[in-house]
């Protein structure tokens, strides 16, 4: 089969699930054909890894150790593959190239300029990309929206490409939204022949619109889309409000996206048995409902929790347990009230000693009051500090990177000691930890996660870790070690004896990372279900 591009593209608003339409068509490939998303993004900065999370949301690591957009979780969740590094594609990785080529002569003393020189450059790197994994099917999302002056040589690009590609091998998808304006509820379409108007004087003339919206897309709206698309209705899909994300997929079947998507790229269509999968998962009954509170210090922007989210749904849906969601909010003093309204809390990571006392404070009371927690990478560590100050009497305890005590039961790791530069340099990417028996270890085996050898792998993004010393005066104490990595010997996993605490599981990785609809994190289902007991 020949390769083939699914150029995804947007306007109106940036986040009108773009990653959803990208993910969601994808989905029908992703059973019988290797599917490489590429994330094309218009900021400058070489990744969003020193992006403050209020700013770009959550940072998602991958296996190999990149910090990349969001979105790849979405990618990772709906293909079922595991994405590299090579396949986010930022403007500063493309200028950074540039600048390159340039002073090492290769434009041989000509005029670098944005057309053709960098657009040539943004299309050699998306078929550089795809050539690299192997796969048969690329799907390209232009982040941004139609219009922006910083995504402006994407879409030159992705118009040279067109060009070049045979008719059948590139599909132009664009996402677009439709209002209904308050006191007519009336769709409106003209932001989406707009957004046409403004692809056509480009050179772009997409194969499907999908419009966004809050109700199902009238057959009038239809109708009118098709006739400034120049499309067919059957070509224009609607994607509602939902519940949620995961039904999008059988959503999109019943208008039989799958079958015009097979058709135009012509690709022979096969019928998969992952939707039945899923529809058969979200099918369980919710037979309970519990709340559950994220207390961190970013949450006043939910995406910057996005993974924990999902993760969290992901257990819910597979026990039958509707999950209500609380963002609690330690920079301010209301952390202790937030909690005493959920039935579990998850402590997740990020850095800096903005609210920390607020949030130690906070933990005092999770712990003094047994509520079911998960602790994750700075949760953990804030939780050792907690610990070590209330009940080992370390009163000064506290991490380097917070203070410079000589009671650093969080100290900085060896590897990070002569560290300068802050992009890509902590201990990312997929980690093997080896495993004692513990209520951890259990949930691990539970699900499959663990091998014989009790070593389990779970993705990392940290530069401090648990003090070794003090690591040696927890295994004294009623929190345990259950889990060090099997390279360093770095403390991976801490958890509390069950007698005394109903679930007190507590971990350096970020393991909402690899959690999946179908196989959920299974640290998510211990706090599920220590929640419904």
């Amino acid at each position: 089969m020949r390769k083939k591009y699914i150029i995804i593209t947007g306007w109106v608003i940036s986040w009108i699930w773009k990653w959803v339409t990208s993910a969601a068509t994808g989905f029908f490939f992703a059973e019988k054909h290797k599917v490489t998303p590429i994330k094309l993004d218009w900021y400058l900065n070489v990744d969003p890894g020193t992006m403050n999370p209020h700013e770009h949301g959550e940072v998602f690591v991958l296996h190999d150790g990149s910090e990349v957009d969001m979105d790849f979780g979405h990618y990772e969740r709906f293909l079922w593959n595991t994405c590299e590094g090579i396949q986010s594609i930022s403007m500063g990785k493309i200028f950074a190239g540039i600048l390159e080529k340039e002073r090492r002569g290769d434009f041989l003393g000509k005029t670098v300029q944005m057309i053709p020189h960098v657009t040539d450059y943004i299309v050699d790197r998306i078929e550089e990309t795809f050539a690299q994994t192997g796969w048969d099917i690329c799907m390209v999302e232009v982040g941004g929206t139609v219009g922006d002056i910083e995504a402006e040589l994407y879409f030159e690009a992705i118009r040279q490409m067109r060009h070049r590609k045979k008719r059948g091998d590139f599909l132009h998808i664009h996402l677009t939204y439709v209002p209904i304006p308050g006191g007519v509820q009336e769709q409106k379409t003209k932001p989406t022949q707009q957004s046409v108007n403004l692809l056509q004087s480009r050179g772009l003339f997409p194969d499907i619109i999908v419009a966004r919206s809050v109700s199902p897309l009238s057959s009038d709206s239809r109708r009118k889309i098709a006739l400034f698309s120049n499309l067919r209705e059957d070509r224009v899909f609607s994607i509602p409000d939902v519940a949620s994300i995961y039904t999008i997929p059988s959503l999109l079947k019943k208008q039989k996206i799958d079958k015009v998507v097979y058709g135009l790229l012509g690709v022979p269509f096969f019928e998969g048995k992952k939707l039945e999968i899923w529809d058969n998962i979200l099918k369980n009954e919710a037979k309970k409902s519990i709340h559950i509170g994220i207390v961190g210090k970013y949450t006043a922007l939910e995406d910057s929790y996005s993974s924990v989210v999902e993760a969290l749904y992901h257990a819910g849906y597979n026990l039958g347990v509707h999950i209500d969601i609380s963002f609690i909010n330690t920079r301010t003093k209301d952390g202790i009230s937030g909690v005493k309204k959920c039935d579990g809390c998850i402590v997740p990571g990020w850095f800096g000693d903005t609210a920390i006392e607020n949030m130690i404070d906070t933990l005092q009371y999770i712990r003094e009051n047994n509520i079911p927690c998960l602790w994750i990478c700075l949760g953990l560590q804030l939780m050792t500090i907690e610990y070590a100050r209330n009940i080992l009497g370390i009163k000064k305890a506290n991490s380097l990177e917070f203070s410079k005590t000589k009671d650093d039961v969080i100290t900085l790791l060896d590897s990070q000691k002569k560290v300068v530069n802050k992009w890509g340099t902590m201990r990312l990417g997929g980690q093997n930890s080896i495993l004692k028996t513990s209520q951890i270890y259990d949930l691990y085996t539970s699900a499959k996660r663990i091998s014989d050898i009790d070593i389990v792998t779970e993705r990392f993004r940290h530069r401090y870790e648990v003090h070794p010393e003090f690591a040696k005066k927890l295994q004294k104490s009623d929190l345990q070690v259950v889990g060090k990595s099997q390279k360093e010997g770095i403390v991976q996993f801490i958890e509390m004896k069950q007698d005394i605490h109903p679930y007190y599981a507590a971990t350096q990785a970020h393991p909402e990372l690899t959690s999946k609809l179908e196989n959920p994190g299974p640290l998510f289902m211990g706090l599920v279900r220590a929640c419904m007991k």
